[in-house]
């Protein structure tokens, strides 16, 4: 803070000044100093400076003076001999009213974007600037930075959808400044939630008239809610049998996405898993049941694993537990499947036909056809979803019921689920997924002529996604090769192709390749992706193992957004709770 010394000054004025800057002359109304020239917030200096504040040393162009440097009603106390008791008193004074600083400035245009002032400056990285931005001039600044971002049709690594129709868009954005939690004011989107829940639990064979869910952002927020549901009913039962509701425990498989790791965590649950071996990736049915105890509040089973994309035994797991009469729940983990299975394997019984099955959850921006992010949970009936879970408030209005992690979204996301559900229909969602599941079949056997160990399942036994890897040895692969799963996917990336490598869960001892068949990812773009495996395959084959880590780490430093991530706080990295920490595993995209 400056100190702005004016000896010719005796009293402060009662008023409080306004400075308002003016383009037409140099000088200041009702003020006690004079501004500098302006416009639109850029004065002339002699010294360069910063140019994240919208500003240009080279050009000779600063942004207006702070309200700090401006401030004048703060006085250097006099030597005790002159009027200084007035000189603190009126200080005193000012300091309770600060200056009010109102802009006068003209707007400015250019008529091309790379012409302007601010195609020579930094975009702004940690302070707000002082000044405006024209919006076409922002608009263009953040979509050349976004430009470096990954192609989405060709990140095979996700099963985010990245398509939807045009009239879906358009709904979808007309609805951007609706808050979904407003009842009262949105009605309609709020019934629009309803009939897609009624929609989505009638596909999974939902109780009619009992069942209850919601929608969520994403599944990682509806895994939550029902975790929390399944500990607070389990904690609820060992009350009343005057039992302890300590070290509660939920049996799950080493293959789960993290987001389970996560609730387990947050909520203090202890986890029991179910490993993976060398040939087998989801849980055996008889190793998940021997695990259950008293204190187990359920059982997570996966539709669908997020590394070979297969579908665990659910109705295995619930007929076990009938058989020996073990009153623990399923929770069905239905994220990736639960918009593919009632399409492709229809008969397979993995849902409310289980009758230990009590709550589902499902993505909607995956299989489910709709842009991030929107998942959904639906319980059996509401004695699985206890009273205490779901607040009863009055939000602007209108009475409601509350059972979320989230308050405040908008509604785009879910009038988007509505639209593809009506426009689409079972017809159309059987259609998508049926192409779907025969380019993965392609996919599959091409790879395997090509030589490569097919990881995941065919002919809809899955998810339409492929999991391969390279032979060993022992299998009849190639001793001479010097190159891992790893150096491929770095070398798909230098095409244009994101198809991850992966260290596949504890015990498998298992480095795997994943391609996840989404709605766009056409036989033709397949085949181009075929042709750069076949080519990326020549190329490591005629490089020498010194070579390939060099090109490797070439491709870290300078090909766009490889190696560079770096968004973990130095504090919270190296940490040994997580699967990854403790056992090396890397966690698949979703």
């Amino acid at each position: 803070m400056s100190l702005v010394e004016n000896p010719e000054l005796s009293e402060v004025p009662e008023t409080i000044p306004i400075i308002e800057t003016s383009d037409d002359d140099n000088n200041t109304n009702d003020t006690i100093e004079t501004a500098a020239p302006a416009t639109n917030g850029y004065t002339k200096q002699t010294s360069p400076s910063k140019t994240n504040g919208y500003t240009n040393g080279s050009n000779g162009l600063t942004s207006h003076p702070s309200f700090i440097d401006r401030m004048s009603h703060l006085s250097v106390v006099k030597d005790k001999d002159s009027d200084a008791c007035s000189v603190r008193s009126t200080s005193s004074r000012a300091s309770r009213r600060p200056q009010m600083q109102l802009s006068n400035y003209q707007d400015e245009f250019t008529t091309s974007v790379y012409g302007s002032r601010f195609a020579g400056m930094d975009l702004p990285r940690h302070h707000m600037p002082e000044n405006e931005m024209p919006r076409d001039i922002a608009y263009r600044m953040i979509k050349d930075d976004l430009s470096l971002d990954n192609n989405p049709m060709l990140n095979l690594a996700s099963f985010v959808t990245t398509y939807m129709e045009d009239e879906a868009e358009k709904l979808m954005t007309e609805s951007f400044s609706k808050n979904f939690i407003d009842y009262e004011e949105y009605p309609q989107s709020a019934d629009i939630q309803n009939r897609c829940v009624n929609m989505i639990g009638d596909l999974f064979h939902a109780p009619v008239g009992t069942s209850v869910g919601t929608s969520t952002v994403g599944s990682s927020e509806a895994i939550m809610l029902a975790v929390l549901a399944m500990k607070k009913r389990w904690k609820n039962r060992r009350v009343a049998e005057g039992k302890s509701t300590e070290n509660p425990n939920i049996v799950m498989s080493s293959a789960v996405q993290v987001c389970w790791e996560k609730a387990t965590r947050y909520f203090e649950i202890d986890e029991k898993l179910v490993y993976c071996t060398t040939d087998r990736y989801v849980m055996d049915p008889d190793e998940c049941v021997d695990l259950c105890d008293e204190n187990t509040i359920g059982i997570c089973t996966i539709l669908g694993t997020t590394y070979t994309g297969e579908y665990e035994d659910v109705k295995a797991i619930n007929d076990l537990l009938v058989e020996r009469n073990i009153d623990v729940p399923i929770h069905v983990d239905a994220a990736s499947g639960g918009f593919v299975a009632p399409f492709v394997v229809p008969d397979l019984e993995w849902d409310f036909r289980c009758e230990k099955v009590v709550s589902i959850n499902v993505s909607g921006h995956k299989y489910g056809l709709v842009y991030p992010g929107v998942g959904w949970v639906i319980w059996r009936a509401p004695e699985y979803l206890p009273k205490e879970l779901v607040f009863n408030i009055n939000y602007l209005g209108a009475d409601q019921s509350s059972f979320t992690l989230n308050f405040s979204k908008g509604a785009s996301q879910v009038i988007g689920q509505y639209y593809q559900l009506i426009r689409l229909g079972k017809h159309g969602y059987r259609a998508i997924m049926s192409n779907l599941t025969r380019t993965a079949d392609y996919l599959t056997e091409t790879l395997e002529r090509k030589g490569f160990v097919i990881m995941s399942e065919r002919s809809g036994a899955g998810l339409p996604l492929v999991a391969f890897r390279f032979r060993t040895p022992e299998e009849g692969g190639s001793a001479e090769r010097h190159y891992d799963e790893f150096a491929l996917a770095h070398h798909l990336r230098s095409r244009g192709w994101v198809v991850p490598a992966y260290t596949m869960a504890p015990n498998s001892n298992v480095k795997m390749l994943r391609v996840v068949v989404r709605e766009d990812f056409t036989k033709s773009r397949c085949d181009s992706l075929i042709n750069d495996i076949i080519l990326c395959l020549g190329l490591l084959d005629e490089t020498d193992l010194e070579s390939i880590k060099k090109r490797e780490e070439y491709i870290k430093k300078h090909i766009s957004a490889v190696g560079k991530g770096k968004h973990s706080h130095p504090v919270y990295s190296n940490e040994t709770h997580s699967l990854q920490g403790k056992t090396g595993k890397t966690h698949a995209i979703c």
